[in-house]
């Protein structure tokens, strides 16, 4: 499972998606775009529109599946209750839960943080970490945790850079697509997303 606000979708997230799928030998990956962010100060792009955004930029990985079960689901969404699905529906099978690093040194402040570590293994790539997040978790050190960590190559890129690079009157998808999928680059353009944040 890799899960997400895909708002929008961009680079780092496939590279993160590709390398996942590849180190562990995964037959499926889950891209699970997030429904009600309970974490989010600010409001998400309309759910058609990252869920949309998600299925163009994993379109080209072989076995990714999108999976449009939180964006469905009423009240917030919590990984969880989502990784609890997944192992019902598929009994016996190895869960992994992918994660960048800087979402995996915030783990310990998720819901039920501690039962995510005993029905998945966490798998964590490094990127350059933009958000000042602190090392609540250190999974390094995590007894009794199952880990993996995925060698991914520092990435720049981040949603908060591309809305903001979107908002900026005449950006081209020339210019978008530096950060995000070229379709992506092209949705965002057609439906003039993110530009209520000049």
């Amino acid at each position: 499972m890799f899960g997400g606000a895909f708002d929008p979708p961009h680079h780092a997230h496939v590279a993160l998606a590709r390398a996942a799928v590849e180190q562990l030998a995964l037959d499926e990956l889950r891209i699970v775009p997030t429904g009600q962010a309970w974490h989010k100060a600010r409001e998400l792009s309309a759910p058609e529109h990252r869920l949309a955004m998600t299925r163009l930029a994993f379109a080209a990985l072989p076995g990714a599946v999108v999976d449009e079960r939180e964006l469905r689901r009423a009240g917030a969404s919590y990984t969880i209750d989502t990784l609890a699905e997944f192992a019902a529906e598929q009994l016996g099978a190895a869960l992994f839960l992918v994660l960048g690093a800087d979402q995996a040194r915030l783990l310990t402040h998720w819901h039920r943080w501690q039962e995510i570590l005993q029905l998945a293994t966490v798998s964590i790539a490094g990127r350059e970490d933009n958000t000042g997040a602190t090392a609540a978790f250190d999974w390094e050190n995590a007894a009794g945790a199952r880990i993996r960590t995925l060698r991914l190559a520092p990435m720049p890129e981040s949603a908060t850079a591309v809305r903001a690079l979107a908002a900026m009157p005449g950006v081209t998808v020339t210019e978008l697509a530096r950060m995000v999928p070229e379709s992506v680059a092209r949705y965002i353009a057609r439906h003039h997303l993110y530009q209520s944040a000049r």
